[in-house]
């Protein structure tokens, strides 16, 4: 077996990994990134898929995310604007087809009137919470006993309205049903990304994309770090010593052995138990770790030889909380002359069209986005759907939320390093919680704090 020797070693080349990787090398210290995937990027991945570049992780830039921005900026790639022109689309209850701009659903007064009532009772509940440490607020542990179902049904008895309001942090976010998270686990979601105003604004959240795909942002990471990051290399023991920390760790693949002063664990929190740890980690570790769950959530590629829908004048933006496909987009690539419309099933509906064959499952989908666009949505020249729940090194999207309860009883143990042992990813941080953003945020902490222990 090799063996290396370093001053840390990180497991997992995603975005959050990688910027630790690159900042601690900047001050000097030899790092090692061991990867168990064949390819850069964790869940930020664009592939080229029967001749169309697709981004099959994530993808969107919005204009607060200032160290996503940096990144992006120091490694000379370029942004774009999505397409946004024309008239939106949305979708009735009785599936009467709707055309509208700005923000507000075209929904009946009183309906809008509750929908613009919960946005502004939540935008103050969120300017409460400090997104770094949500389980802080006076009022943690009872909003984190309480479901965000439960939660808007006790502000609102309008049905219309609580399924588009929990449609923005349910299907569109956290891709888990409303009743199985709980209002502090929404509050978080919002907070992370300034308001909730901010989440229901689809044209700040998602406002750029990156020219040839976000992968470009690790892909420039581990490019930077040359031989350093190794490919094909899951780590399946840390060992470590608890009486004697300064001592360091071993990180243990099939072929290599790392040692070194420092590890960071940098992948999505319910793979950190896939590694065996010597000696264990301590119970409460365990247990946080059993309270945490991944979402889950189609993300519908489909290709067309022109974006026929500008043609009727609309933006290619679609939203209803009764459709198969809840939301969708104009998702054409920079400077290419074919459309390229993106479409998300979450939770719930996409457990049931994992039942059908793969036939059934793309006319279903179709059919429904057709009812945003019109009949020529059923005839792409090229359909892929996403699906990370079935990604051994991911499990599921977009990232970790809690249980019920479990972000006020756990939440500031998420990050707290164990001796040598430290952990980054996107799911643990406050601003940028589950975006790439996020994952750049708690990497550069993470070196910050290994840099300080000396």
């Amino acid at each position: 077996m090799e063996r290396i020797d370093c001053d840390v070693v990180i497991v997992g080349a995603g975005a959050s990994g990688l910027t630790a990787a690159n900042r601690l090398k900047d001050a000097g210290r030899t790092v090692v990134v061991l990867e168990a995937r064949d390819r850069i990027g964790g869940r930020l991945w664009t592939d080229d898929i029967d001749g169309a570049m697709l981004e099959i992780g994530g993808q969107w830039v919005s204009p607060d995310q200032d160290a996503l921005i940096e990144t992006i900026a120091d490694l000379g790639l370029d942004t774009y604007s999505r397409y946004r022109e024309g008239e939106n689309v949305y979708i009735s209850e009785t599936g009467e087809r709707r055309l509208f701009e700005g923000e507000i659903f075209p929904v009946p007064a009183k309906t809008e009137g509750e929908i613009l009532g919960l946005i502004e009772k939540l935008d103050q509940l969120v300017a409460e919470i400090d997104p770094d440490a949500p389980w802080a607020h006076p009022r943690a542990k009872e909003l984190d006993e309480v479901s965000f179902a439960e939660w808007l049904g006790t502000q609102t008895d309008d049905e219309e309205a609580k399924l588009n309001i929990g449609m923005f942090i349910a299907g569109a976010m956290l891709t888990k049903p409303a009743h199985a998270f709980s209002a502090l686990q929404a509050l978080l979601m919002a907070a992370s990304a300034g308001s909730f105003s901010n989440l229901v604004d689809a044209d700040f959240i998602l406002d750029k994309r990156v020219v040839g795909g976000l992968q470009q942002v690790p892909l420039g990471l581990a490019a930077k770090l040359g031989d350093a990051v190794r490919l094909g290399q899951p780590v399946r023991t840390i060992r470590w010593t608890p009486e004697n920390p300064a001592a360091g760790v071993v990180a243990v693949t099939e072929s290599l052995e790392v040692h070194a002063k420092h590890v960071i664990v940098a992948v999505p929190p319910v793979l950190i138990s896939r590694i065996s740890y010597e000696p264990p980690l301590p119970r409460r570790q365990h247990q946080l770790h059993q309270h945490l769950s991944m979402g889950f959530v189609i993300k519908v590629h489909a290709v067309y030889e022109t974006p026929f829908w500008r043609a009727d004048g609309l933006s290619g933006t679609a939203f209803s909380p009764y459709e198969l496909v809840h939301e969708a987009y104009d998702n054409s690539n920079h400077d290419d002359p074919r459309g390229t419309l993106v479409g998300f099933v979450s939770d719930e509906e996409a457990d049931g069209v994992f039942t059908l064959s793969a036939g059934e499952r793309k006319a279903k989908i179709l059919e429904s986005m057709s009812h945003y666009y019109g009949e020529q949505t059923k005839n792409p020249v090229v359909y892929y759907e996403s699906d990370w729940g079935s990604e051994e090194w991911t499990r599921g999207a977009y990232a970790a939320s809690f249980d019920m309860g479990g972000l006020a009883r756990y939440g500031s143990d998420l990050r707290a390093p164990v001796g040598p042992i430290h952990f980054s990813c996107s799911d643990m941080a406050g601003k940028g919680y589950q975006h790439v953003d996020g994952a750049i945020r708690v990497g550069r902490e993470v070196a910050a704090e290994i840099l300080a222990a000396g």
